[in-house]
Parts: C-alpha cells; structure tokens; sequence
C-alpha cells in the first residue's frame, strides 16, 4: 500500500537533503519519481540544500494541480512510483488533498518535507493539511540549535536583524527590502516569545551568557 508521508521540523533540520536522500535511495532500487517544490531559496524548479546539493524540480505555483499532472504523465506512457514534495508548508490545502488522492487511488507514494509553523507560531495552511490527511507524520532528527543552545523549535523572521512578527506570511529571506536585510533564524520558544534574536543576544547581554563564541 502507497503512504503519504510528511518529514516535518525547524528550518536548517535537514528536510531538504533528505528530500534528495530519499529521492537517491528509491531511484537505486529501480523506481521512478517526481520532484516537487515551491520558492526554493535557488530559485524556480530547484529542490537546494544548504550543504550545497541540488536536483531539477517542478515548481509548485497556487493554481498547479497534481492531480490532473501525474494523470497526463501516465495518459502519455510515462511511470511515476513516488513523488518527493518539498517545502509543502507552501502548497494550498487543495493540492494537499490531490497529494492524497494520488496514493489512494493510484498508490503513488508520496514524501513531503516543510515546516509546521510560520515565523509568528502559526500553521501554515499547506502543513495543517498535511497534519490531518498524512499516514504518518516524522519529526525529523537532526535538531537545529537556538543561539542560546537549546533546542530550537520555532522560525523566525527578522528585518535588519529584529524580529518581526506581522507581515505577509510568505516572504523569501536572504533578501533587501526597503533596504533592510530580510532573514530568518530558528529560536527555542522563550527567545521567540521574547523576540530575542542572536543579533540583539550579542547587543544587549554579556558575553559570558552568550554559547558558540558570543563574544565574535
């Protein structure tokens, strides 16, 4: 029986290389699959790791419907075993539903990868989907670091190095805007709820609190 299969956790756990491990590890054994993505920090139609490996995608934009995709792929001879979708976070509860409607009706199985919640704490609606119709839900094991060394369980947005907690829900980091610098970082929830970044750690408190070289 096919699966639907969601690899959730932080941002920097890993999710994209294991999206390319599993991707590797089912094409060694002879199957044949898709890979699925949506605004990858390289780009369009790009599945990226921050370690620096990468693989062609299709981009997943609002109005791409899976279904009626994987269905021309076999109308014209093609074979799909399994598909690996990544940042999932991002796709709309309707194409989360067509992802299920892939392994019941024609078990394909399906591994997608993203994050539970935005940088204000809250579900994104592709992942809530996902919540309630996935077989199985993995919290990955690689567990990203807050600055402060706790385990960190919480993404956050910052705009030149403070965090933010309003805006629009789907903004790329890494960029300029308004000529401040939009980033994210990941916070164990006490810093997030005190909207205490590692920026603002090295401003405000002394350097023998601080782990991992606060002091640089």
């Amino acid at each position: 029986m096919a699966d639907l299969l969601y690899f959730t956790g932080t941002m920097d756990c890993g999710k994209s290389t294991l999206a390319l491990q599993m991707d590797h590890n089912h094409k060694a054994r002879g199957r044949i699959g898709r890979i699925f993505t949506s605004h990858d920090r390289a780009g369009e139609s790009v599945l990226s790791s921050r370690l620096g490996l990468e693989a062609v995608a299709v981009e997943v934009r609002p109005d791409f419907d899976f279904w009626h995709y994987v269905v021309d792929e076999l109308t014209q001879g093609g074979r799909i075993d399994y598909v690996v979708c990544d940042e999932a976070q991002f796709y709309q509860p309707a194409q989360v539903e067509q992802l299920a409607r892939l392994v019941d009706e024609l078990q394909i199985d399906v591994f997608c990868f993203g994050i539970l919640t935005d940088f204000r704490a809250t579900l994104f609606p592709g992942s809530a989907r996902l919540v309630e119709l996935a077989d199985r839900m993995e919290l990955l094991q690689v567990e990203a670091l807050c600055w402060c060394g706790e385990r960190a369980t919480h993404n956050a947005r910052t705009i030149g190095g403070e965090m933010v907690t309003e805006g629009e829900q789907l903004v790329v980091g890494d960029i300029v805007q308004n000529e401040l610098e939009v980033a994210y970082e990941v916070l164990c929830r006490r810093n997030h709820r005190r909207k205490l970044t590692a920026a603002r750690a090295r401003a405000t408190l002394s350097p023998e609190v601080l782990p991992f070289g606060g002091t640089a």
